[in-house]
């Protein structure tokens, strides 16, 4: 099962952009975990201290980011695919996610993490 979610970030979509790809801020935001992010395409990232691991598969600097993520606990091999769409209305961003391949046992998990692990705090940071 795929999941959906659109959120609007209090934040211009370079900001948001920014965010995602670096890992100082990004472990600010996830309240200190440790992050290494590469900002470069087939670049390896390593989030909330090797919780997560994904490569960058598309950059579009400001609009979209594309990698393949996966959960060290997920079987090995098994990766999914993360896609953050952005655009800017009036000084906001309104991101549109979608992510596609995981477990399926993780679906609700994901759905409730993407929301406290990431909108939330983005929220808070960029406001």
């Amino acid at each position: 099962m795929n999941i959906h979610q659109e959120v609007t970030i209090q934040a211009p979509a370079k900001a948001v952009y920014d965010l995602l790809l670096d890992a100082k801020g990004f472990g600010e935001m996830t309240g200190g975990r440790e992050a290494e992010i590469s900002s470069e395409v087939g670049g390896a990232c390593s989030l909330f201290g090797g919780a997560i691991s994904a490569r960058n598969v598309e950059l579009v600097p400001g609009r979209r980011v594309v990698q393949a993520w996966r959960s060290n606990d997920w079987p090995e091999g098994v990766h999914s695919i993360v896609k953050f769409d952005l655009s800017e209305e009036g000084g906001r961003t309104r991101l549109v996610f979608d992510q596609a391949g995981h477990p399926d046992a993780a679906t609700d998990t994901l759905r409730e993490g993407w929301q406290q692990m990431y909108w939330q705090p983005m929220n808070a940071k960029l406001a």
